[in-house]
């Protein structure tokens, strides 16, 4: 039987598919999901193989993952998802060789709380691994913002959230020893927000 698309990909981020087309995680095999909400960025990945793990604050969201995964591939270990934070992530050292963090990092507190979920994350990802991150960002939308303090701003949508510049992302691509795999991009949503994309592998 024909399977439709989103049948196949589910409701994924349209960038981290870009990626999947391009044929950049083809040779990962442990994947992790820091904030993984109801699964919507795993159904790939859970269909194809791949040994899939997830965590989310939200306990609803991890049961809602839990019964994706189970009714995708019903011998994965449902251990595998965890209520969990980003910044304090029930793993070992260097254990993923793909870390998608989408809709996450702009969450953070203030700059604390957004170093601390990042290096969490880029401490269990192998050498070699992938950092796929979406996240809000003032990118092109510099004068509509008005900072609240702590790195966070009010956005014109009406949202208050924790936004990145694109020197502050060079800088911590640097900082932490990574590299580029993927030049940065910001979607422009009618001034209203931006949204941008962050790869990083770890060298």
């Amino acid at each position: 039987m024909q399977q439709n698309l989103q049948q196949l990909y589910g409701n994924i981020d349209i960038y981290l598919f870009d990626q999947l087309l391009k044929g950049r995680f083809d040779t990962c095999h442990k994947v992790l999901d820091a904030g993984c909400g109801g699964g919507r960025n795993l159904v790939y990945f859970l269909r194809n193989g791949f040994d899939v793990y997830g965590i989310d604050p939200n306990p609803n969201a991890v049961e809602a993952v839990k019964r994706l995964a189970y009714g995708l591939v019903s011998n994965l270990p449902l251990s595998n998802f965890n209520v969990a934070a980003a910044e304090d992530l029930p793993f070992d050292d260097g254990v993923f060789d793909l870390v998608i963090s989408s809709a996450v990092l702009h969450f953070a507190t203030d700059e604390k709380h957004f170093d601390a979920m990042l290096q969490s994350m880029w401490r269990v990802l192998k050498h070699g691994g992938y950092l796929f991150a979406r996240l809000a960002s003032d990118i092109g939308i510099e004068t509509l913002v008005e900072s609240s303090g702590n790195g966070r701003y009010l956005l014109p949508d009406g949202s208050e959230r924790f936004l990145v510049n694109q020197q502050m992302l060079l800088d911590y691509t640097e900082n932490l020893n990574g590299q580029l795999f993927e030049p940065i991009k910001t979607t422009n949503v009618q001034n209203l927000r931006c949204m941008t994309t962050w790869c990083l592998q770890k060298m």
